[in-house]
């Protein structure tokens, strides 16, 4: 990651291998599945602004994380035994955030007299699917957007990762309409 230009670059994977004859899982570090996985992602201001928040966070308080995994070192992120995070932790911490959320919700409901909005159930790769869904709303080039999800084909974002809503197709079929007003 380059704070400074505001990259990202994917270009290996972590994950946790379960031991045989063992409850316990070892870390490992990969390469993606395909070429196309391994990629520079540019990153949004706010992001960037997250991560700058987050290093100057380990600076002042817990420092950097320390792991090493087949010879990797430098993982940004650490869980509350500043060893590397996994998915199962990040689910938990949405897991909570939205029970919470829910809890809420469901008392000012009541004492709104109203039905309650209530967050489903979901897990990181939903926040990457929403992600693929709503850059696929802003970004007309095919190319740019199998690049940036990691796809060896475009036909993998479409079709899985890019969902079509209403509001979408409701703009799609106006910019339709104003295109053809002046043909016809």
């Amino acid at each position: 990651m380059d704070l400074k230009e505001g990259w990202i670059d994917v270009n290996h994977t972590l994950s946790y291998y379960p031991q045989k004859g063992s409850r316990t899982s070892k870390l490992r570090i990969s390469t993606p599945k395909t070429k196309a996985g391994c990629r520079i992602i540019p990153m949004m201001d706010a992001v960037k602004e997250a991560f700058q928040f987050e290093k100057e966070n380990q600076l002042a308080g817990k420092g950097y994380n320390q792991t090493v995994v087949d010879g990797y070192s430098g993982f940004i992120f650490q869980n509350k035994y500043g060893s590397v995070m996994s998915a199962a932790s990040v689910n938990k911490a949405i897991k909570r955030i939205y029970n919470d959320y829910n809890h809420e919700e469901e008392i000012d409901a009541v004492r709104e007299d109203r039905e309650p909005i209530i967050l489903p159930h979901f897990t990181c790769h939903y926040l990457r699917r929403t992600f693929a869904t709503r850059l696929c709303e802003v970004e007309d080039n095919p190319k740019v957007i199998q690049a940036v999800m990691g796809h060896r084909q475009i036909s993998t974002t479409y079709e899985i990762y890019a969902d079509s809503s209403d509001r979408r197709n409701k703009e799609s079929i106006n910019k339709l309409a104003a295109k053809l007003n002046g043909v016809f």
